[in-house]
Formats: structure tokens, C-alpha cells, sequence
């Protein structure tokens, strides 16, 4: 099954949901950044939180979210188009703590003291940027403790990530539920017991189930229509051009150092692990034509080709 997410909205407005399945967009993140299981539990939940936050977009917007704790992990980095569009990246890969009654620990691994960052660009002079204390460590528990908080938009998220025996990532997916003004205090304690009572997550996309299909199980008697269906998929935006750009903030003296070595200069998205090779005639001539630094939207590693 492709990754997909489906948006709804209920008849009267009040309500509205996203859910989706993201296991190809975590298996290839896993792949890319060489996660063990712990590591990719918490990534993967991170990017379908970013899968269902870009959905809320409008065209051409973006969003970022930034996990930050004092555990192993150290921080998950996650980047949302509004296209559906998703790349993120995890501080420490290597991380893999023992389960608990047969169930990964995220916010063992994540921490449960540090913060969370939302950073919107909703193409206008400033991007918005709102943070928040951790709540749990849980990544979804957190998001929506964000949304609360700090967007004051009552909300619901549920995310799983299922790993096979060896590590690789079986199923993943989730869910999004915000209550709409005017609030309905009847039908929001009912779709709260409903969540309840929810099978794991994993298992419901694993066992073949649908993002429509757990739509229905939520909202079942509460009329709903489908407002959108959108492909989700592992993507970065990362370029050429941004990657000069990183090149350029190192300054003239960085670039000319990476120039006299023998295979140039390299600039490593930490998003999703793409190379960028740059020749020492290509470096020189980076800095004859050195404008003033630019902004860089991704984050990059830069340093000279040791292969």
C-alpha cells in the first residue's frame, strides 16, 4: 500500500481529521540514516507527525518540528511540505534501549524534560514559531500538547511505528483530531473514549487497515466528508544551489582550505544523507563570485572529500 493521507471534515464543521500511512516514508528514512529499532520507532513517529502537520497547510508553505530532550536520542529534526513531502533526521541513530513489556520506549530515549519547536513559514516576512515544554517524551503526546498550548486548538494525535523482527520497519501511520468552534463537549467525550479503546496503531495499519478505514472507527454516527486525499511520501529539498549557499556562510578562507584538497570539497544533507561533491575549480570559483552569506533552509554538514 502506498502512504497516503485522508482528510475529513464533519458535517457541521466541528471537527476535523487526518489520518494517514507512512511505512515507505519511515522504512526509507531508516535506510537512509542507518537507525536501529529505538531510533526509528521515535523518527518514524516524528516524521508521520510532520506528515499530518504539512496537510494542514495551504500551498507552498512549510513546517518544521524540532524534538529536543534530555535523553539519548538528543533531538529529531522533521521537515513537512505542504505536497506531502516529509524528510527528517534523528541526533543519534545508533539508539537502541532494551523494550518494556514488549514495547519500545520513546520517551526513555527522546527524554522527558527539553522542548518542542514549531516553525511555520507561511510565506510572510517572519515564520511563525511557537515552542513548548515536553510533556511526556511521547512524540504524539507532545504534539498535540503543542497544539493545545500553543495554537489553542483542542487536539487529538495518535502515531505507531511496528519493526519487524530484524529491525525493519513492518508498518507506521496515524492520526489527527481537532475540535472546531463551536466546541461540542458531548460528541468530544465520545470520540476521547473511542480513542480509548483503539487498537495499537501499528497493528490496525500492519494487519492491511486503511486511514479511512480508522476514520470510520472514530467517527462512526458523526457524518463526515472527505475533504482531501494526498500522496505522503520520504522527500527532501535540498539542491545544489542550497548546498552553495551552506559553502558560502563557511567564508572564503573555509572554501579556499577545502579547494586545496585533492578531492575538493563535499556538503552532506543531514535530512537525508544526499552527497553534494563540489570540484576545487568549482570551489574557486565560489569564491571569486562571494556574495554576502545567504540564508540556508536545511541543515548540512561541509568538509572535503575524503573518499
Amino acid at each position: 500500500m502506498d502512504d497516503y493521507l485522508v482528510r475529513i471534515l464533519t458535517k457541521f464543521g466541528t471537527f476535523r481529521g487526518l489520518a494517514c500511512v507512512t511505512t515507505g516514508l519511515v522504512a526509507e528514512a531508516a535506510r537512509r540514516h542507518a537507525t536501529l529499532p529505538t531510533a526509528t520507532t521515535a523518527l518514524g513517529r516524528a516524521l508521520t507527525a510532520g506528515a499530518l502537520m504539512g496537510a494542514l497547510l495551504k500551498t507552498d508553505q512549510r513546517v518544521a518540528l524540532k524534538f529536543e530532550g534530555n535523553g539519548p536520542l538528543g533531538r529529531i529534526l522533521v521537515e513537512a511540505q505542504s505536497t506531502g513531502a516529509v524528510a527528517g533526521t534523528v541526533g543519534n541513530p545508533a539508539v537502541d534501549l532494551p523494550l518494556y513489556e514488549g514495547q519500545v520506549v520513546v520517551a526513555g530515549a527522546l527524554g522527558r524534560a527539553g522542548c518542542l519547536t514549531v516553525t511555520k513559514d507561511l510565506r510572510l516576512k517572519q515564520p511563525y514559531q511557537g515552542t513548548v515544554q515536553l510533556i511526556s517524551g511521547e512524540i504524539g503526546d507532545d504534539l498535540a500538547g503543542y497544539l493545545n498550548e500553543s495554537e489553542q486548538v483542542p487536539s487529538a494525535v495518535g502515531l505507531g511505528v511496528c519493526l519487524a523482527p530484524d529491525g525493519r520497519v513492518a508498518a507506521a501511520g496515524g492520526f489527527l483530531i481537532q475540535s472546531l468552534p463551536p466546541q461540542e463537549k458531548e460528541a468530544i467525550q465520545l470520540l476521547m473514549k473511542r480513542m480509548g479503546t483503539l487498537p495499537v496503531l501499528s497493528d490496525h495499519f500492519r494487519s492491511g487497515g486503511t486511514p479511512e478505514q480508522l476514520l470510520d472507527i472514530l467517527f462512526a454516527g458523526i457524518p463526515y466528508e472527505t475533504i482531501e486525499k494526498r500522496i505522503v511520501a520520504f522527500k527532501c529539498t535540498c539542491s545544489r544551489e542550497k548546498c552553495e549557499q551552506a559553502l558560502l556562510i563557511q567564508g572564503k578562507d573555509a572554501i579556499r582550505a577545502m579547494a586545496t584538497s585533492e578531492g575538493g570539497g563535499v556538503v552532506t544533507c543531514t535530512f537525508c544523507k544526499e552527497i553534494w561533491t563540489f570540484s576545487r575549480q568549482e570551489l574557486e570559483r565560489l569564491v571569486d563570485a562571494m556574495p554576502e552569506p545567504l540564508a540556508v533552509e536545511a541543515a548540512f554538514e561541509v568538509g572535503p572529500d575524503k573518499t
